[in-house]
């Protein structure tokens, strides 16, 4: 199990991708009525993998292991390229970009409850505050800091559709921490991050692809190009995709998915800059507020 203490290299290195999957929030929101949102998350996986291609291409020689792990894999592009971002892009259709990646905030329970439920790993009372801090931040902008709205509170579709992605989020990082037990006595592969992705993005496609199939039968999955449609695509693609990722699993890997999803909580405090700066909608108090609980929460969780 990862262990390693938290320096000021990896502390930056895991802000890196909240600052831009609160961009991917902000331009997913943009994307609606230009592209349907399943179609968007394929599209994004797809341009990714032609863009690591020519750095990760060497692991797809080894089809012998990628055949003895294709559950695995196929688990890891299911839970973190078919559906996390798929879900936050139908969830911005009925959710604002600030309040979608504040519903992240929960990201920390999600994962202290993957550890105890699955890997046996119980909590420690620092990781507890540090996930009830972040909570009560949550609830602080949920009732927009009039605690009588709680008793009133109705979700809707989007905030659930987030909800189910921040959970396929702490199991896909999970299994990037702990593969399952029938493989912990195997030699891990010889492949370099870009290939490991790589094949993760491959796995992921299939699913994205068949879920873009049901969403063009199902739904009215039209596009609608204007000139903002390629840097959307872009942007998700090589931002909070291909860059986010490796960042990510190289945290994950290094001080354990516990920790690093507190970081996951700075996402909600760029989502609300990002959303002033392009979409007009300011944070209140509350957000405030609430960001502060989130940051001392991230402090208290660090602590060995």
């Amino acid at each position: 199990m990862p262990n390693q203490p938290l320096t000021l290299r990896l502390a930056l290195l895991l802000t890196l991708p909240p600052l831009l999957w609160a961009g991917n929030a902000v331009v997913g929101r943009l994307a609606v009525g230009a592209v349907p949102p399943v179609a968007l998350n394929l599209a994004c996986w797809l341009l990714a993998f032609a863009l690591l291609w020519p750095l990760g291409k060497a692991a797809f020689r080894d089809l012998a292991t990628i055949r003895a792990r294709w559950r695995y894999l196929s688990l890891l592009g299911l839970l973190g390229m078919g559906s996390y971002n798929a879900l936050q892009y139908l969830a911005l259709h009925s959710s604002t970009p600030l309040n979608a990646t504040l519903i992240t905030a929960s990201s920390p329970v999600w994962m202290l409850a993957i550890g105890a439920l699955v890997y046996r790993i119980a909590p420690r009372r620092q990781d507890v505050v540090g996930a009830l801090l972040s909570l009560l931040g949550v609830a602080l902008v949920i009732c927009r800091g009039e605690p009588e709205r709680l008793l009133a509170l109705r979700f809707v579709s989007g905030d659930l559709l987030m909800l189910l992605a921040i959970i396929s989020w702490g199991f896909y990082s999970w299994l990037l921490a702990r593969p399952p037990a029938s493989m912990q006595g195997e030699q891990r592969p010889d492949w370099d991050w870009a290939g490991f992705l790589l094949v993760q993005i491959a796995f992921g496609l299939l699913w994205s692809g068949a879920a873009t199939g049901v969403e063009t039968l199902v739904a009215d999955a039209r596009w609608h190009w204007t000139p903002w449609v390629p840097v959307i695509l872009l942007y998700v693609a090589v931002g909070p995709s291909l860059i986010a990722y490796r960042c990510w699993g190289l945290g994950v890997s290094t001080v354990g998915p516990a920790i690093a999803a507190f970081f996951v909580n700075l996402t909600p405090v760029f989502a609300a800059l990002l959303s002033a700066a392009m979409l007009g909608e300011w944070p209140q108090w509350f957000h405030g507020a609430a960001f502060a609980l989130i940051v001392v929460g991230i402090l208290i969780s660090s602590r060995r």
